[in-house]
């Protein structure tokens, strides 16, 4: 037996396990792509527009470090700058996610020991899961770089911006598979994952920023730092503008260097550890321990505290940025009606604060399905049966956790207004006022974000075996729905779908009470669905 023995089988073993997000992944990333291109392309339809988002772009900081360079003035130019980043982050995330997930978390679990007694090889597991996510990574870019030809793109540049995203998620893949065996759990393998996709999204920004703008100022040449980064590497393909397809073998490089390290460190350690020991708790426990409230709190205080910070310093530059995004599309119309659209309000800055605010509303909803789906993992790993084994009740349980992911999710939407209200205050002369103004009108987003509570409550009480998937799908349709698709021209029935479509646009708009009242009732009937169904149904060993 070798080291690679049934490779294939668990290759098909993953794909049988993840058969709906791989295809909700294939799928959807080119879906998203195809209706981002349409937006832009919808706003910016002549050459005067993207002549002056260009010049705008390449003159703007901000802009340089949220989009990344602009490379010139076709209409593929505007596209990439205004989807790359979003796309990168998506594959990045989902692949460092699915190498955790058939890697470390099945270590966690014991079912890579399990399957280990059996005739596979030692790197097999390992083998397996990267084989599938660069295949998928592939797969999808694929299918972007057809949906982006499919939008009236040249076929060249739609190929070279596909692979350029692609090569983003299998550059990641690889540093999946190192992650993976330096921490001892899932959650610390995760969250070594997504801080080097932190870190190279700043070397990225960093190079972009620093780059120099060229002589007619419709295109920006990045500094050293994007070299250092594989989001940087993607800008560097210059799709729609010249492509330089050499650069797709940096990714490629990282992956193999990046495995053949994982090989080596697996070699040096035991089936179930990691390279980096877990640090020693306390020989006492706290007595907040001792009831599910505190338990809630401890487990939750680390994720909420690296969602502020995140939260924070977005909303702090988008609070910075809103004047000079005024400034930018002010001779812009169809960029103006689109900021409209979505913020609401004739007030561009308004429009654009309230446009942010809904963004940072839909991303905590990701907050709050993540940590509402802690009760599914707690029971898939066998954690709830032990707690339900004490005098601690079902509702109490749950309840609890409800509780905290939704104070949590109050938490982040008042940081989120207040910074971006002390960042648009600081120049606009009046930091209290703005700060205590924007997180009065960040809060009016709870009643969604309950919504996405109860729909998850209600997944995990009725398909607790579905719960993750579905809850995951439901956010990204909210998120279609919610913030693009005032912009794709959608039937007001579609929109009405997202619980964000019903809250008011403040400050652009005066709120009203009435539908913030109906999605709380709404909440309240999910929530108590999805506690109700809990209570009666059978928790599996």
């Amino acid at each position: 037996m070798n080291a690679l023995t049934n490779t294939g089988r668990l290759a098909r073993l993953v794909l049988r396990r993840d058969r709906v997000r791989l295809a909700i992944w294939v799928l959807g990333t080119p879906l998203l792509g195809y209706a981002l291109a349409g937006s832009v392309a919808r706003v910016y339809p002549d050459e005067a527009a993207r002549h002056g988002y260009a010049t705008t772009s390449a003159a703007s900081l901000v802009a340089r470090a949220f989009n990344g360079p602009i490379a010139g003035t076709e209409l593929g130019n505007v596209v990439v700058a205004e989807t790359y980043v979003t796309l990168v982050l998506i594959v990045a995330l989902l692949s460092t996610f699915a190498v955790v997930r058939h890697t470390r978390q099945n270590e966690e679990s014991g079912r890579a020991e399990l399957v280990g007694a059996s005739m596979v090889g030692r790197y097999a597991p390992l083998t397996a899961a990267l084989l599938v996510v660069v295949s998928t990574n592939v797969l999808a870019a694929a299918l972007l770089a057809l949906a982006f030809a499919g939008g009236g793109l040249p076929l060249a540049g739609s190929v070279a911006a596909a692979a350029a995203i692609g090569g983003v998620g299998i550059a990641f893949t690889g540093v999946a598979a190192v992650t993976a065996q330096l921490s001892v759990t899932s959650r610390g393998a995760n969250a070594l994952a997504a801080a080097s996709v932190g870190l190279a999204f700043a070397l990225r920004a960093a190079g972009d920023v620093l780059g120099d703008s060229s002589a007619d100022g419709t295109r920006v040449d990045s500094a050293w730092p994007s070299w250092l980064s594989p989001l940087g590497w993607g800008t560097q393909i210059h799709a729609y503008a010249g492509e330089r397809w050499w650069v797709l073998v940096l990714p490629v490089a990282l992956l193999l260097a990046a495995v053949a390290l994982a090989y080596a460190l697996a070699e040096r350690r035991d089936l179930g550890a990691g390279l980096v020991a877990p640090r020693r708790g306390p020989a006492t426990a706290a007595a907040a321990l001792l009831g599910p409230a505190g338990l809630a709190w401890r487990l939750q205080r680390g994720t909420l505290l690296g969602w502020a910070v995140g939260i924070a310093v977005l909303g702090l530059s988008m609070g910075v940025a809103a004047d000079e995004f005024n400034a930018m599309i002010e001779e812009n119309p169809a960029a103006a009606e689109a900021i409209s659209a979505m913020g609401g309000g004739a007030d561009l800055v308004d429009a654009y604060l309230a446009a942010m605010l809904a963004l940072f509303a839909l991303t905590i909803g990701a907050y709050v399905v993540q940590a509402l789906l802690r009760v599914r993992a707690d029971e898939a790993d066998g954690v709830l049966e032990a707690v339900l084994a004490t005098a601690v009740s079902r509702g109490r349980w749950l309840g609890t956790q409800i509780l905290a992911a939704v104070l949590g999710a109050v938490a982040l939407l008042l940081l989120a207004g207040v910074t971006t209200g002390l960042g648009h205050g600081l120049v606009a002369g009046d930091p209290f006022g703005r700060a205590v103004d924007l997180g009065g009108a960040a809060l009016l987003r709870l009643p969604a974000l309950l919504v996405v509570a109860g729909v998850v409550t209600t997944l995990f009480g009725l398909l607790p075996r579905w719960s993750v998937v579905l809850s995951w799908t439901v956010l990204l349709l909210f998120l279609l729905l919610g913030q693009l698709g005032a912009v794709l021209d959608l039937p007001q029935a579609a929109l009405d779908v997202s619980p964000y479509t019903h809250v008011p646009s403040a400050p652009a708009v005066d709120p009203t009470a009435a539908p913030l009242v109906v999605l709380s009732v709404v909440a309240a009937a999910l929530l108590a669905t999805g506690v109700a169904a809990f209570r009666h149904r059978d928790v599996p060993r």
